[in-house]
Formats: C-alpha cells, sequence, structure tokens
C-alpha cells in the first residue's frame, strides 16, 4: 500500500485507542532498514511507522557529509516507493529533534511539506517530533505551540515530549534519575498550552521511567501507572473521555511484556523501537560472518567466494533478524493483523 495519507494516519492512531492497541514506530537509518521494518509490519499483518531522526538522516544523506533534511526527504521518497508493494500502511515520522536542530532538521522539512501540499500532493511525512526536554517546560510549550498550527495546516501531527527520557541517543544524554517522571501537573499545563485537538492533533511522550538504549532488568523503574494517573487527573479536570492525551512510549527496548501492556492499557498508541532493532539487525550479521569465515575473507591467497561475501547474501539475514522482531513487538502491541487497508 502507498505511504499513509494524513487522514490514513489520523485513521490508524484512532484505531488504536479505541481498540486498546500501538503501533510499532521503528527507528531506520539506510534503505536496508527500511526493508526490514515494512517487511517486519508485513509479517505481523500490521500497520506500522517508519521513523528517523537527525542522526539516522545525516546517515542516510552520506556519513561523510551533513545533509539531514535531503538525507530525511530521501528516506521519504524511497519509502513512498517501495512501501506501494505491501499490504500494510506504513506511516512517515521524524523522531528527536532537540532545539539546537529544528533549523537543519524539522523547520525545513515542514517547508518542503507545505510547497508539496500547495503543488497538489501530499506532505512528505505524517508527523514531526519537537523533543524540547532539554529546555524548560514553558518554554518547550511555546515552541510547540508555534508549531502544530502550521503542521496541522497540512495535515501533520506534531509529537512533543512533556518530561525526560534517560540514557543517550544520537548523542544527546539524560541522566538516570527522578526528573524522568512527569506529573499532573505537566499534562495540565501541556493541555492549556495545546488543547485537546482543537488547535490541530498532538501526540504526547509523558515520561515514566523510560531509559535510551540498553539496560539490564532492575536497572530502570518504569512506573506505567503513572500514565493512568496523569489521564485520570486531565479527566477529572476537563470532563473528557477515558485517556485523553495519545501517548507515545519511548526508551521501549529491553521492557517487559507485562510493562508494554500496562502502558498500552494506559492510553499508550505509538511506541517508539530502536536500540532491539539495531541489535536484531547486526547479530545475524555476526552469525553469518564467523560461520563463512572462509568465504568472505581471502584467506592465504585465495580468492574467497563471491557468493558469500555479497552484501546481499548476509543483507537477507540481517533484514529478516530484524523484521522478526519488528513483527514480535507488533504481537506485545497488540497490532498484530490490524491494518487500515485490509
Amino acid at each position: 500500500m502507498p505511504v499513509a495519507t494524513p487522514e490514513q494516519y489520523a485513521a490508524m492512531l484512532d484505531a488504536a485507542k479505541s481498540g486498546g492497541f500501538a503501533f510499532p514506530a521503528v527507528n531506520v537509518s539506510s534503505s536496508q532498514t527500511i526493508n526490514s521494518a515494512i517487511q517486519g509490519f508485513a509479517e505481523a499483518g500490521s500497520d506500522g511507522i517508519l521513523q528517523v531522526s537527525f542522526g539516522g538522516a545525516d546517515y542516510l544523506a552520506g556519513h561523510t557529509v551533513k545533509n539531514r533534511a535531503g538525507g530525511a526527504i530521501a528516506f521519504a521518497k524511497y519509502a513512498e516507493e517501495v512501501a506501494k508493494a505491501y499490504d500494510v500502511t506504513v506511516a512517515l515520522h521524524t523522531d528527536h529533534c532537540p532545539k539546537q536542530h529544528l533549523e537543519s532538521f524539522v523547520l525545513p522539512l515542514v517547508a518542503a511539506s507545505e510547497e508539496r501540499v500547495k503543488e497538489g500532493g501530499l506532505p512528505y511525512f505524517q508527523s514531526h517530533m519537537w523533543d524540547g526536554s532539554a529546555v524548560p517546560l514553558a518554554e518547550n510549550l511555546e515552541i510547540a505551540k508555534e508549531l502544530l498550527p502550521r503542521m496541522a495546516a497540512i495535515g501533520i501531527i506534531l509529537e512533543v515530549e512533556i518530561g525526560i527520557v534517560g540514557g543517550e541517543e544520537d548523542g544527546i544524554s539524560h541522566k538516570i534519575n527522578d526528573s524522568l517522571y512527569s506529573t499532573l501537573e505537566d499534562g495540565i499545563a501541556t493541555v492549556e498550552a495545546l488543547g485537546l485537538g482543537d488547535q490541530g492533533r498532538y501526540l504526547t511522550a509523558l515520561t515514566f521511567g523510560n531509559v535510551h538504549g540498553v539496560y539490564k532488568p532492575g536497572g530502570v523503574r518504569l512506573r506505567p501507572e503513572l500514565l493512568a494517573e496523569i489521564q485520570d487527573g486531565l479527566q477529572a479536570k476537563y470532563g473528557t473521555g477515558k485517556n485523553p492525551l495519545d501517548l507515545v512510549f519511548h526508551g521501549g527496548s529491553g521492557s517487559s511484556a507485562e510493562e508494554i501492556a500496562e502502558a498500552v492499557r494506559n492510553g499508550v498508541i505509538k511506541m517508539n523501537i530502536d536500540t532491539d532493532t539495531q541489535y536484531a539487525f547486526t547479530r545475524p550479521v555476526v552469525d553469518y560472518m564467523l560461520k563463512n569465515y572462509d568465504g568472505v575473507l581471502k584467506i592465504d591467497g585465495e580468492v574467497g567466494n563471491k557468493k558469500v561475501y555479497d552484501p546481499r547474501a548476509w543483507g537477507k539475514a540481517a533484514e529478516s533478524g530484524m523484521a522478526a522482531r519488528i513483527a514480535l513487538a507488533a504481537e506485545q502491541l497488540g497490532s498484530a493483523g490490524k491494518s487500515v487497508s485490509a
């Protein structure tokens, strides 16, 4: 199916919210990982979200140049073309963009989408994330208030982070401490600034102990029950239905099935997955190289085995390994077998 239109993306999110499940949002950084992600969605019969960070976009553009906006548009155009061959719908999203990268990443992409829509086309992306976790909440929400109507005017959904995700991603790091937990007061400030859909739709990444990267069991204390406390508090204050905020689960790699299920019950409709899929992509390559050592290397004057060191040979193993991990995520999130294209 083609990449989701703004209407189809909204329908995906609505279906997740009403159906009590979430879509996997997979970070990609190359054509191979794009293919892996769509393969995984298709194997699970699940719609899904492909997302790229500024670092991923830098890599897509070519690691010797700095052209992240160009890399992100190349990602979007590639995904638009290859997604047509699959029977699930994918949406495109840009992940964490802190203040210092707005001018080189999200803002040029919004401008490019505005131009494309003006010419009768669709926006390049269905949603963009503004990551204001490193600035005071008031400034975070002020910038979000500027971005929201501009994106809404062309059918793009804004994602905001309210709180701090620990760990490191793309060179941006936060300590693992008590500041990793959002509060009801944070949620109220968000609603007061951005409304409840009346000013444009937005996704909210509340933090409940989330950490980017790899951590051992017990190293991080996730509190998914905190999401219910904030949602219930907002419902009581504003007289809304259950789970008024559309929530995003950041730092989901390494989480238990029980933690994921509770977060989804409490309003998470999108869960970011990166670290686990990175490992799932690389692990089969390691296995392949060790088992085919004498074929991938020219040892003692020999010529090796072209069929073995052909990047397509080990690339297929990598892609299938990552796809399997994404299919598992769809099962855990409850999105398997659910598609707006069905």
